[in-house]
């Protein structure tokens, strides 16, 4: 991922329009400072009581092998709505990918774009179907149960040697609430997610997606009417997956 400074070099911005030509789509993101969050959602109207709450697990070793290989393994609880799971690598170059899973609905490349830096992911999601999120982590199913015989196998094609969805450990939860909105001035839907982490700090990130021809148009539209908001657009950028998945590691390897 680049993320070093605010703009592109011209050989970063080469190799981001190669990565969104063969991608599926392209999610624009910016996550607020925690100090501008407050203005930052009364500027833009958003009526936090319209949110979604969601519950995510992430699976990893203590020192986050997978991580550092690439390989995100995540469990969801979504209010309303059931469970999902998704087995994620990146960062991955789409005309690489096996043409036999990219056919597959269920498998989804996708850019993210945020000021300064960018990645792309490939994402094999699914719906489990004989048990839930809370009973596997609760500890009334093994995790393999959770995902499906191709997500499975995609998990394996990529994990580290060695390490079985059996061999996973829990890093729970972390509380989400999501927000959608669509303002009339650029006729877009955006989303606002508020990851709040067990210490009491909190991320939260605006994104929008879109389809990749459309990426710098969306941009553009999107970074003024943020401006015209008053909205903080050099801020500091954060991961949610990899603050909470350090913040887990941390935990379990001093307990």
């Amino acid at each position: 991922m680049a993320t070093a400074s605010p703009s592109l070099s011209d050989e970063q911005l080469g190799e981001f329009l190669s990565l969104i030509e063969d991608a599926d789509s392209v999610e624009l993101k910016l996550t607020i400072p925690e100090s501008e969050q407050q203005a930052a959602v009364a500027n833009l109207g958003v009526d936090p009581l319209t949110g979604q709450i969601r519950q995510v697990y992430f699976f990893d070793t203590p020192d986050l092998a997978l991580n550092s290989a690439g390989v995100v393994v995540r469990g969801r609880r979504v209010q309303g709505r059931g469970d999902d799971t998704v087995v994620k690598l990146r960062p991955v170059v789409p005309s690489a990918m096996p043409k036999k899973l990219r056919k597959l609905r269920e498998f989804v490349v996708e850019v993210d774009a945020m000021p300064g830096g960018f990645v792309c992911s490939g994402s094999f999601k699914g719906v489990p179907e004989a048990v839930g999120v809370r009973e596997t982590v609760g500890g009334e199913h093994s995790l393999k149960k959770l995902f499906s015989k191709e997500q499975r196998e995609f998990y394996a094609t990529h994990a580290p040697e060695g390490i079985g969805l059996a061999d996973l450990s829990i890093l729970r939860p972390i509380f989400v609430l999501k927000v959608k909105f669509s303002p009339p001035e650029i006729k877009k839907r955006l989303v606002g997610e508020v990851w709040l982490y067990p210490d009491n700090t909190r991320v939260l990130e605006l994104s929008t997606k879109c389809a990749p021809r459309d990426t710098f148009l969306v941009a553009a539209e999107l970074r003024a009417y943020l401006a015209e908001r008053g909205v903080e657009l050099t801020g500091e950028q954060t991961t949610k997956t990899r603050k909470a998945l350090e913040f887990f590691s941390k935990r379990l390897q001093s307990g």
